[in-house]
């Protein structure tokens, strides 16, 4: 299968990985949305799961013919619409720096900018939530600033706490619960984005939005 044609392989006996071609962009996530919306109704499948450039199938057993499903994802896919942006967005307020961003000094070490040049790249996007992944509630976001992007850390942190406004790479997001990491913590949030008493526990969905508030710059 050549690169410009989506790949699909099975994950085991009762999983499917449909995976996109080319960069992960904001257009191609909305097809992605758009066939897992689909795909949710076929026959035997368990649950759809929109991720990063792919979508997975679960399936209640095992298919007895996945090469029909792969060829109705790829059908599927040539004709699909992309789904719109009607998702929530909600703002969060960020307090960047000092204790609340430890790893602040490595991202302004590497791109060169001021503490105040950084928060300002952060927060002036429109974050679109292309995927929920890693842990339960975490959000991948879209849309960051390139010139604030920063390489992911040599040596994982082994916790950073629920809340965590973090840099790895070209993307940003926020830790939805305690765990270690290799992104560069810049801020924190007390906005909680899973909770098992609330339905549904995530907060977020593929599709919603966030908008950094600066609450304060620490220094």
């Amino acid at each position: 299968m050549t690169a410009d044609r989506p790949r699909t392989s099975l994950l085991g006996t009762t999983a499917l990985l449909f995976e996109a071609p080319g960069e992960t962009t904001l257009e191609t996530q909305r097809r992605i949305w758009a066939v897992a919306h689909e795909a949710a109704g076929f026959p035997g499948v368990r649950e759809a799961v929109p991720g990063m450039n792919n979508l997975m199938l679960v399936f209640v057993e095992p298919p007895r013919r996945p090469e029909e499903i792969e060829q109705r994802l790829l059908e599927l896919w040539n004709v699909v619409a992309p789904l719109p942006i009607a998702g929530r967005c909600i703002d969060l307020p960020v307090a960047y720096g000092g204790e609340a961003g430890p790893h602040m000094a490595d991202v302004i070490e590497h791109t060169g900018m001021s503490v105040d040049e950084i928060v300002e790249r952060h927060s002036a996007p429109t974050y679109i939530v292309f995927a929920l992944g890693s842990h339960p509630g975490y959000c991948y976001l879209g849309g960051m600033d390139a010139r604030i992007a920063t390489p992911r850390r040599k040596v994982p942190v082994l916790k950073i706490p629920r809340g965590a406004v973090s840099i790895g790479g070209s993307q940003t997001g926020v830790s939805a619960s305690d765990g270690p990491s290799g992104w560069n913590t810049i801020g924190s949030t007390q906005i909680a984005f899973f909770d098992v008493n609330r339905s549904p526990p995530a907060l977020l969905q593929p599709g919603d939005s966030i908008r950094f508030k600066v609450a304060r710059v620490l220094r």
